[in-house]
Parts: C-alpha cells; sequence; structure tokens
C-alpha cells in the first residue's frame, strides 16, 4: 500500500480547484433537453481532458423518437457525448463514465452555487453528477502522475442523456462493455458514503386511448368514454405491483377530455416502472402486452402503449459483487469506512452490467436532495472519492486487482 500512497498525496492539495472547477461547471445549465447548453458544457469538458495524454472527440447521438400524452409524435435532438481514449495493447482495460446532463432546464430557477459553509457546496447537478465527472477528472490526472500510467488502457464516456434514460447512447453503452474488463461509473453514491451494490430497472410508458365522442346529455349510448377506458387500465395496471417490492408502478401523469357536456374521446396516461430481477421485467411485459390486447377488445376503445424499459435491473452477484469487495478493500486501506446498499434508483451501470461488464456505479461524491432546488454535496468528498478512483486504477493497472 505504501507504494501507492505517496501518489495519492497530490489530490489532497486538488481540494480548492476541485471545488472551483464544479462551481464553473454546475453554473452552465446542461438540462437534457438545453442543446447550447449542452454543447458549451461539453466544450468546456473537452477542454479539461485535453490536458491529459488521450485522444478526445464527439459522438453524435441520434434523435430520440417518443410521444406525447396529446398523441403527438416528436422527435427530440439529443446532445452529443464526449469520449476520451487511452489505448494501449496487452494492457487491463477501464471504462469510466459518467453523465453531463442534468434535470435543470435553462429557465429552471436553480442556477447557481451556494457555498452553505466551507465543506458544503449547494447547485444544480454539483452531486448528480458533476461533483462525479470532476472526482473522474482528477483520479486520471492523479494516475497520470503516477508509474502505472503506461499500464492501463481506458476509454471515458461523457453522456448527455442520461437523466432521460440514455435513449441515444445505450448503444455507445454496449459497445463500451463489450470491449474493456471493468467499469467505474460516478454517480454520486449514498448520503452516509455507501456504494450502492444493486439497483432496479427502470421502464418509463405511455398509453393511448381513442374512443367515440357523443353528446353527453342527447345520446351518450353513442360515444366510447376514452378516460373511463384509461381508469380500468389504471386500476389493472397497478395490481401488477408485487407487495415484496420486486416490482413498483407508479402512474405520473394522466390527461384527457374537455368540456364535460361530450363524451371524451381520448386520453393518455404516462407511468414508469420499476423492478428489482430479470425475470420481474419479463414478467410485466408480458403483461402489458395481454392488458393492451383485453383494452383493445372493448367495444368502441382502441389503445396504443409506447415505452419501453431502458435500464434493465442490476442484481448485486458474479463478478460485479467481486469487483465491489476489491474496490472496498482500496477504501479500507484508505480508512474510510464504506459500506453498500441497494437502491431503487437506475444509472448507466445498470445497462453495463445487463451487457456483462464487472461494474461498481456510485463513485461519485456524497451529496443530497438529488432532483432538487437544495441539491448539495460534501466538499472533502471530491478528495476522498478522487484518492479512491485511483487507487482502484492504479491496482487495476498494477495486476492487483484483476
Amino acid at each position: 500500500m505504501n507504494c501507492y500512497l505517496s501518489h495519492l498525496q497530490w489530490i489532497g492539495q486538488r481540494q480548492e480547484q476541485m471545488v472551483n472547477l464544479l462551481i464553473q461547471w454546475a453554473e452552465t445549465n446542461s438540462g437534457s433537453r438545453n442543446m447550447a447548453g449542452l454543447q458549451e458544457m461539453g466544450a468546456l469538458v473537452a477542454e479539461e481532458f485535453s490536458v491529459l495524454k488521450c485522444r478526445v472527440e464527439t459522438v453524435d447521438l441520434p434523435p430520440q423518437e417518443t410521444v406525447r400524452l396529446s398523441g403527438e409524435r416528436i422527435v427530440w435532438p439529443l446532445g452529443k457525448a464526449i469520449r476520451a481514449t487511452r489505448t494501449l495493447q496487452g494492457k487491463p482495460r477501464v471504462f469510466l463514465c459518467i453523465h453531463m446532463d442534468t434535470v435543470y432546464s435553462k429557465d429552471h430557477s436553480f442556477q447557481k452555487c451556494v457555498r452553505r459553509d466551507e465543506n458544503l457546496l449547494q447547485g444544480p447537478g454539483v452531486a448528480d453528477a458533476k461533483g462525479g465527472l470532476v472526482v473522474m477528472l482528477t483520479a486520471l490526472r492523479a494516475l497520470e502522475r503516477s508509474p502505472w500510467w503506461e499500464e492501463l488502457s481506458w476509454e471515458v464516456l461523457i453522456t448527455p442523456d442520461e437523466e432521460i434514460g440514455s435513449p441515444g447512447s445505450a448503444p455507445l453503452l454496449r459497445e463500451a462493455a463489450a470491449r474493456n474488463d471493468f467499469g467505474l461509473i460516478f454517480e454520486p453514491c449514498l448520503p452516509d458514503g455507501s456504494l450502492v451494490s444493486s439497483r432496479k430497472g427502470s421502464g418509463n410508458f405511455v398509453a393511448l386511448f381513442h374512443g367515440k365522442a357523443a353528446h353527453a346529455g342527447r345520446s351518450p349510448e353513442l360515444g366510447r368514454n376514452a378516460i373511463n377506458a384509461m381508469a380500468r387500465f389504471i386500476v389493472q395496471l397497478n395490481e401488477l405491483a408485487d407487495p415484496s417490492g420486486k416490482i413498483a408502478i407508479n402512474v405520473g401523469k394522466v390527461q384527457g377530455g374537455g368540456p364535460v357536456n361530450i363524451v371524451p374521446d381520448m386520453a393518455a396516461c404516462a407511468f414508469n416502472i420499476r423492478v428489482t430481477e430479470p425475470d420481474a421485467q419479463a414478467a410485466c411485459e408480458r403483461n402489458l402486452q395481454k392488458l393492451s390486447r383485453d383494452m383493445n377488445d372493448l367495444d368502441g376503445i382502441s389503445m396504443e402503449l409506447q415505452g419501453t424499459f431502458t435500464r434493465p435491473s442490476k442484481p448485486f452477484e458474479g463478478k460485479t459483487a467481486e469487483f465491489m469487495e476489491q474496490v472496498l478493500t482500496c477504501a479500507r486501506e484508505l480508512d474510510m469506512s464504506v459500506q453498500y446498499q441497494p437502491s431503487g434508483g437506475a444509472s448507466e451501470g445498470n445497462n453495463l452490467h445487463a451487457a456483462g461488464l464487472p461494474v461498481v456505479d456510485s463513485l461519485g461524491v456524497r451529496g443530497g436532495n438529488l432532483h432538487s432546488s437544495d441539491e448539495y454535496m460534501h466538499s472533502d468528498s471530491l478528495v476522498e472519492r478522487a484518492r479512491l478512483t485511483a487507487l482502484v486504477l492504479m491496482k487495476i493497472a498494477a495486476r492487483e486487482i484483476r
């Protein structure tokens, strides 16, 4: 261990610079739908990574096709991913990944960072996940200063669409999983510093219902009420949830109808499903198709189901569990008291695990209140997590982690 410690000391001197870089990045709005902001953020990130001895490039993502609750089909442009690579033949290969998009739109009120005290920074994306991006960069810079720099091949992917399910970058994740040996994702760790073990899978869906309009007073029998059909569907949908927690369903938005003296001929609902294992996902997919067929058998009602599972579940098993134990060993060597716990949230680590890559996906900062105007992170965790990541990278390079 002593042979590594001296090469980690540099990170401990970088906290203020790391905080300042994080503030610059967090105050650059990069909401998932803000193309101009994502372009500006991507340029800033590419400039920082270009300091490393690596190849930096942008990767165009295909647009996202989706449907609104009104039934309107739309095509959303997606930002460009940033990829940095250093390829050394015959060396261990590590894939490092995190997103630069946030949930905060360009017109959201939460745009500035505030230092609440010397160790607490509040701001948009400081924890999820621009703090993790700073951690990743700093760890690679520390590796470059070490004797193990020439012993590791690595690939970085910084995505612009994680917060909307990675519709464009999912193929890039699968490709990266196939050509690397280890995966590191820099989502925030849990507030107590624990790493995430298992993650639930996640899917977003829209159900569109078409009926027949009629006068609600003079001839209601000629109509077919789309809202009633949707209500029936929602009741049956919620019955698919598993009380044990294997399947969780949330109908988050509904729309339909108009003047109350007209039988509504259009209704729609949007919902999210979370699953803990592949079998639960398969069961949900089968049951959703059956529900759709049943609704279409109703007299005068037609239903269209849009959506899919974008994040497979990430069970804590196999090589991922073995890799996690080796990362925890590194943490103990740094006198960090780190455990692991499951999380209901999903990440790009779900996709990598499903593609067969051993992955630890919560090496980012300690923070909390994610996706809210109270999001914060602890400044000292920038150094803490960068030291842990750098040690993991050095040990992989030295073949101590296999």
